[in-house]
């Protein structure tokens, strides 16, 4: 053979260890959902779809907020440094498939922090699920969600099933307030339906009265039609209405205008804890109830994460569900740390290892408790209290 055939052969050879050493041609992924790859220097991309426009921006950027925290606080994952991009749910199912098809058509994005709203929720769950995505909602608690006939694939929440939040609203009402008749009130979204709805079945189940569950329509602003309907049915000595900030701020300063319902004791929920809500209500909100998250967290990881917030914010939390986005993020970050392959300077994370990895979360510390997963996605360590707005302020009062 010549001896210009052995020099290319030689070179062929480094050539070939070259790109071994460098992992151009080692990784083969065997992933069923596929893989995403990072190469040296690429930062790892996850996507938020929280709602960060209209009346209820106050909760999703507070869960923006936390998760931005999470990635100051994490810094980098296996040499990678960490991207987001923000998506914005709109807080309905319009927003929420618009965004998820945004999100899945980016192949560098790994997983999703979202969705703020259980409405902008249920199709984007859809969405990421059959793309082989894995979300993680920081907010979302209608229990469809997590319905073992109804869930998707690559959903998981930090937040509570409203089947909790909705009992504890009614054992405070039956048992602390002593209230035997109830109504709710709803807008067809299906975390207001949800938790109405277990709201009314518990407290029927306790012994009390539900004189009426009826809706509103979103975007509605006169409300007197169906107030003076709950009105006709009872008066009720107490009406629930776990809606959003727009339609709870003109149910709260209605209510106080139409006959039999002067003495009835309104109360909503965590879709109206915010600076926003506080602001719509006025002063016809003084006094009302909220149910919501137990905040009362404690230990020197939230300490860190309020001085952090204040810090990088120039105020303190300005909805419920900052911690609870600060864990999903982290929950993402611990399993690409556990799944991920580096291999040459490149990192590999197979989406369903990833998946299962979250779904397998068990007595993961989080700033909200020790956070273990079902098969459903149901991650909460559910912790609920009850708060009333006092002088302009939510003061927590139960338990």
């Amino acid at each position: 053979m010549s001896k210009r055939f052995f020099i290319i052969l030689g070179l062929l050879v480094v050539a070939g260890l070259v790109l071994t050493a460098c992992g151009g041609s080692t990784f083969e992924c065997d992933d069923p959902l596929g893989c995403v790859t990072y190469e040296d220097g690429d930062p790892i991309r996850i996507a938020s779809a929280l709602v960060i426009s209209g009346p209820n921006t106050d909760l999703g950027t507070d869960s923006q907020y936390g998760v931005e925290i999470a990635i100051d606080f994490k810094g980098e994952i296996m040499g990678h440094s960490i991207e987001l991009q923000a998506e914005d749910d709109g807080c309905s199912a319009e927003g929420g498939q618009t965004a998820g098809q945004k999100i899945v058509a980016d192949p560098s994005i790994v997983a999703v922090v979202g969705t703020s709203c259980s409405g902008a929720g249920v199709p984007m769950s859809k969405v990421v699920s059959e793309a082989g995505y894995s979300m993680v909602s920081p907010s979302n608690t209608a229990p469809s969600l997590t319905d073992p006939a109804l869930h998707e694939a690559g959903y998981l929440r930090t937040a509570h099933n409203d089947k909790v939040q909705g009992r504890a609203m009614a054992e405070f009402a039956y048992n602390e307030l002593g209230l035997t008749s109830a109504a709710a009130i709803h807008d067809g979204d299906p975390y207001t339906e949800g938790l109405a709805r277990v709201f009314a079945d518990e407290f029927e189940a306790l012994g009390g009265t539900i004189v009426e569950f009826t809706a509103v329509n979103k975007g509605d602003t006169d409300m007197r039609p169906v107030l003076t309907s709950v009105a006709a049915a009872g008066p009720p000595e107490f009406l629930y209405y776990p809606v959003f900030t727009a339609e709870g701020g003109f149910l709260t300063k209605q209510a106080k205008e139409v006959a039999g319902l002067e003495n009835t004791v309104l109360a909503a929920a965590d879709g109206m804890i915010s600076q926003a809500a506080i602001d719509a209500v006025g002063e016809a909100g003084e006094g009302m109830y909220f149910s919501g998250p137990d905040l009362s967290f404690s230990g020197q990881v939230y300490d860190d994460f309020l001085a952090k917030y204040v810090e990088k914010y120039g105020s303190d939390p300005i909805s419920v569900f900052h911690a609870h986005s600060f864990d999903a993020a982290n929950m993402i970050f611990a399993c690409v740390e556990e799944v991920g392959v580096e291999d040459g300077g490149a990192l590999h994370i197979g989406r369903q290892a990833l998946r299962d990895c979250l779904f397998a979360t068990s007595s993961f510390s989080g700033i909200t408790g020790s956070i273990t997963c079902d098969q459903y996605g149901d991650c909460a360590d559910p912790k609920i209290s009850v708060s009333q707005l006092n002088n302009g302020e939510y003061e927590r009062i139960w338990p």
